[in-house]
C-alpha cells in the first residue's frame, strides 16, 4: 500500500530501491577510497607541495624561505640549465623523427603474410620491454672504450679505438642510438595495429585507379594513419624530454657534462646540491613545456580530424 504525505503519494518500492542505491554507492566508495588516498598522497599532494617548493628556497633540512619567482628567473640565467635544454632538445630532435619513421618503415614491411612473421614482430618488440637499466649496463660494457665489443671489432677491422661513452663528443648521439633501438619497436606494434584499420576498399580502389604501391603509402595508408602518427610523435616527445634512468646508468651526465639533460639536472640539484626548491622550478618548468607541447598537437589533430 503507498503511503500519503500531504499531496504526494509516496511508493515503499522507491523508498527501497532508493536505500538500495545509497547502499550500493556507500559499498562502491568503501571500495575505492583506498586507491583514491593513494592517488591523493603519492601524486595529487607531492605535485601541490613541489609546485609550493618551487617558489622557496629549500634544501629539505632547513626551514624554507619564501623567494617568489627567483627561482624561475635564476633558471633563465643558469648556463647549466640552458645546456640541459640543449642537450634534451638535441635529443629529443633525433630521437622522436626518427623512431616515428623508422618504426613506420618497418611496421610497413611487416604488415604481410609471410613465413615466421609472428617471431619477426616478436624480435622488433623485445628491445622496448627491456628496462633502461638493463639497457644502460649492457651497453656500458659493450662500448667500454678499454674492454667492450664494440673497440675489439674496431680492432679487426683495422680502425681506431673510440671514447664511446668517455667522448663529450659521441655520448650523445650513443644514447639516441640506444633510445632508438629499444624505442622503436613500439613504433612498430602501434603503426601495425593501424595498418589493420587501414579500408582495404580504398586500398583497391587506388590500385584500379592506377596507383602504385608508393601511391596507395602516399594518398591512402599515410592519411589513414595520421591520428596514429600525431600519437606517436606526443608519446615519443614526452618520453624524450623525460629521458633519465638511461643517462643515470651510463653517462651520469658526463662526460664534461655533455649528456645532462632536463630530468638529470633536476636530479641533481634536488639530491646532489639539495637545491630542493631550484630543482622544483626546472621540474615546473618542463611540466608547462610538455603541456604546451601535448595542447598543440591536440589542436593539430582536431584540425586534421576535421578537413
Amino acid at each position: 500500500m503507498a503511503s500519503v504525505v500531504g499531496t504526494f503519494t509516496i511508493d515503499p518500492r522507491s523508498r527501497a530501491a532508493k536505500r538500495r542505491r545509497r547502499g550500493e554507492g556507500a559499498t562502491g566508495w568503501a571500495f575505492v577510497s583506498p586507491s583514491v588516498v593513494i592517488i591523493l598522497g603519492l601524486s595529487v599532494v607531492p605535485v601541490l607541495w613541489s609546485l609550493l617548493l618551487s617558489f622557496q628556497v629549500n634544501d629539505l633540512v632547513s626551514p624554507s624561505e619564501w623567494v617568489g619567482l627567483a627561482n624561475y628567473k635564476a633558471l633563465l640565467k643558469d648556463p647549466s640549465f640552458g645546456s640541459a635544454v640543449s642537450h634534451t632538445l638535441v635529443y629529443t630532435a633525433l630521437y622522436v623523427p626518427l623512431s616515428v619513421i623508422a618504426g613506420l618503415a618497418i611496421a610497413i614491411a611487416l604488415d604481410r603474410k609471410i613465413a615466421l612473421i609472428g617471431l619477426y614482430r616478436t624480435l622488433v618488440f623485445v628491445p622496448f620491454v627491456v628496462s633502461a637499466a638493463a639497457q644502460g649496463v649492457l651497453f656500458s660494457f659493450v662500448l667500454d672504450p678499454e674492454f667492450g665489443v664494440a673497440n675489439s671489432l674496431l680492432h679487426k677491422f683495422g680502425l681506431p679505438a673510440q671514447g664511446f661513452f668517455s667522448d663529450p663528443g659521441q655520448a650523445l648521439y650513443l644514447l639516441v642510438a640506444i633510445s632508438l633501438w629499444s624505442g622503436t619497436g613500439f613504433c612498430v606494434i602501434v603503426y601495425l595495429a593501424g595498418l589493420q584499420g587501414v579500408s582495404g576498399d580504398l586500398v583497391e580502389a587506388a590500385r584500379i585507379d592506377g596507383a602504385g604501391r608508393w601511391g596507395v603509402l602516399r594518398h591512402v595508408t599515410l592519411p589513414a594513419l595520421t591520428p596514429v602518427s600525431i600519437f606517436l610523435l606526443l608519446f615519443q616527445t614526452i618520453n624524450a624530454l623525460q629521458v633519465f634512468d638511461l643517462v643515470f646508468v651510463t653517462t651520469k651526465g658526463g662526460p664534461l657534462g655533455s649528456t645532462t639533460v632536463i630530468v638529470y639536472f633536476i636530479w641533481e640539484k634536488a639530491f646532489k646540491t639539495f637545491t630542493a626548491g631550484y630543482s622544483a622550478a626546472a621540474a615546473y618548468t618542463l611540466a608547462v613545456a610538455l603541456l604546451v607541447i601535448g595542447v598543440a598537437l591536440q589542436v593539430y589533430r582536431r584540425r586534421v580530424a576535421a578537413r
